[in-house]
């Protein structure tokens, strides 16, 4: 059984490799490759939800890299690899000859590899490095177009957001350790001693947020979209923000464990809900909405883990991956064909492209709520959670499903309006449109659009008794008959009102400083930037001034002293021991001329200086005695 475990991450990652050190050879190859290799993930997912594999391999001493597929797992890996089967059959088609399909591709199927390692490890250390892996080709992927400097910006800090949020789990990791935790499993996390608990459960809770791209994180998202249409399709659907989501589903318990992490993660994910809610109904960029919209759709995720809705959870996020990844290959289809992504020139585009324009329909209908669509019943399951918590936690987030009806609505009233006659000039604002549907586009959209409507059946009583059994989730609650009423009223309220407001001759030229904040994301880069990146950079310029003028003065000033110390020994050394050596040598240059000068070689001179020297040595002998 641990081989098809194996196998099932070996695909995507292995294939992915090769195919992204392919690079632009053999281009019409790749998009086929690139499909196969999901597509056998896909049927490793289906077997591996069905047989429940494990697999470990020992890592560091007393740890083990462990592997395995529970009930949660399972769901997940059959919900990643479909949505990477149909994204990535969609960008067969968008992508000219001349561009790097095998970096592309290559770097999806990793993206989606490093998900799945997520979502079936069982132990710490594999799911850090499949952490780090996601936010490496998430990186790569939201620059993919990298010559364009404001794209390979965005990717940075989405990359830098994200990871700084990362910290957190080895901040977990290392207070695992710590607190008594040698072997790092998820199961025993909640079993550390205090106070190591609350700081696994602190690092733990920022790492999935920030991933998540909830409060105060969700700015990166934004920046996210300057990535193709099919990476902002995956990214935003069953990788990377669902990642957060899934970690704290997964970790329940440790939320559990603590008396504050339920419910701050619970609020942290109501108000995200509410507040980038609002975000998507003022934005005027259809894919900067959906943006909006999936952080306010994870919050609903994150709130059902405060709240121990594992299965509401679940519910939720399976539904809002097939949502949300048939939008963002309509708006992409679109942006292919119209070279634009702005609300005001997408009007009449599903009258021009009418299977696009049902495909979005549907999806955006679904995202908004509306019975008997999937993210209805879901939203009903994490409501029902909620409710058991808190009633002012089931207001805000009855609230936030009805500003999703209003975004959602907003997004349906442009597109479904007759076709401007002069339509043409508002098109080409990002790139040149093509103006025809790829051969591609069809299938993915019309399954994943069949899915988002769909899915709701696991919030039916059969389905939802049958996956809370699969989960170990039997105790949650269910959504009362009157929930169901309310929420579909509040539903169809909204979409109504939010219609009759769009109707309202030139509803775009709403202006004003809550819709400027709320169109600029809540200004949350420039609160980074302000609260965050000016004093790290401030204290980084001060400690390279203390560098410059300190430290490196005192190694300059030492060197000085040496060079100086240096000179004076050379000074000595030349004045005087090297002027001492010369004078000795000079003294015995003088007497050997001295000596040589009586060797004369006559011998009447050798009696005369024998002579002198006898009557020296008596007048000597004399003066003595």
């Amino acid at each position: 059984m641990s081989a098809l475990l194996w196998l099932l991450i070996a695909l995507p990652l292995g294939g992915g490799s090769v195919l992204a050190l392919t690079g632009p050879r053999r281009g019409n190859l790749i998009p086929a490759l690139g499909v196969a290799v999901a597509v056998a993930t896909l049927g490793a997912a289906g077997a591996a939800a069905l047989t429940r594999p494990e697999a470990s391999a020992p890592l560091f001493a007393g740890m083990e890299a462990g592997l395995a597929v529970d009930g949660l797992s399972a769901v997940m890996v059959v919900t990643v690899a479909a949505v990477t089967v149909a994204v990535l059959v969609f960008a067969a088609g968008e992508f000219a000859a001349h561009e790097n399909r095998g970096r592309f591709f290559g770097l999806m199927l990793l993206f989606a590899g490093a998900m799945l390692v997520t979502v079936t490890a069982t132990t710490l250390p594999p799911l850090l490095m499949a952490w780090e892996v996601m936010g490496a080709t998430s990186w790569a992927l939201i620059g993919y177009w990298w010559r364009q400097p404001w794209r390979a910006e965005a990717a940075d800090v989405a990359f830098l957001t994200t990871r700084a949020a990362d910290l957190g789990l080895y901040l977990a990791a290392g207070a695992a350790v710590a607190g008594g935790i040698g072997s790092l499993r998820l199961d025993a996390l909640p079993h550390a001693d205090a106070p190591w608990l609350h700081v696994i459960t602190a690092g733990v809770v920022a790492a999935a947020l920030g991933k998540s791209a909830q409060l105060p994180f969700s700015f990166w998202l934004s920046r996210a979209m300057q990535g193709p249409s099919p990476v902002s399709a995956l990214l935003h659907s069953a990788t990377m923000v669902a990642a957060g989501a899934y970690l704290l589903l997964r970790l329940v318990p440790l939320l559990d464990a603590t008396q504050w992490a339920g419910p701050g993660v619970a609020w942290a994910g109501a108000v995200t809900a509410l507040a980038l809610g609002l975000v998507a109904v003022a934005q005027g960029d259809l894919k900067q909405l959906l943006a909006a919209s999936t952080s306010a759709q994870i919050g609903f995720m994150v709130l059902a883990a405060g709240s121990g809705g594992t299965a509401a959870g679940t519910t939720q996020l399976v539904a809002h991956a097939a949502t949300k990844s048939a939008l963002f290959l309509a708006v992409g289809a679109w942006l292919t064909a119209l070279g634009t992504k702005q609300l005001p020139a997408l009007r009449g585009a599903a009258r021009a492209y009418p299977l696009v324009g049902v495909a979005f329909t549907v999806g955006a209908l679904t995202l908004a709520g509306l019975p008997p669509l999937s993210l209805w019943a879901a939203k009903d399951e994490v409501l029902a959670a909620a409710r058991t918590e808190s009633t002012a936690l089931y207001a805000v987030g009855l609230a936030a499903a009805a500003v999703a009806a209003v975004y959602s609505v907003k997004a349906v009233w442009y597109v479904t309006r007759p076709l401007p006659t002069a339509a043409g000039p508002g098109y080409d604002t990002e790139e040149r449109g093509t103006r025809r549907i790829a051969y591609t586009t069809p299938a993915p959209l019309l399954a994943l659009t069949l899915a988002a409507a769909v899915l709701g059946v696991l919030a039916l009583p059969g389905p939802a008794s049958w996956l809370r059994g699969l989960l170990g989730a039997q105790g949650e609650p269910s959504p009362e008959p009157w929930e169901l009423g309310l929420s579909a009223g509040v539903a169809l309220a909204a979409a109504g009102l939010a219609w009759r407001w769009a109707s309202r001759p030139s509803p775009a030229s709403a202006s004003g400083a809550a819709v400027r904040v709320a169109r600029g994301w809540l200004y949350l880069e420039q609160a980074a930037r302000l609260v965050v990146v000016r004093p790290v950079l401030g204290l980084a310029c001060m400690l390279a001034v203390f560098d410059e003028r300190v430290v490196d003065g005192a190694v300059r000033q030492t060197a000085r002293g040496g060079l100086a110390a240096a000179g004076l020994a050379r000074r000595l050394d030349d004045g005087g021991i090297d002027a001492g050596v010369r004078a000795v040598a000079a003294g015995a240059r003088s007497l050997g001329r001295w000596a040589r000068r009586p060797q004369t070689g006559l011998l009447h001179q050798y009696y005369a200086q024998a002579a002198a020297g006898f009557a020296v040595l008596v007048l000597i002998i004399l003066l003595v005695r």
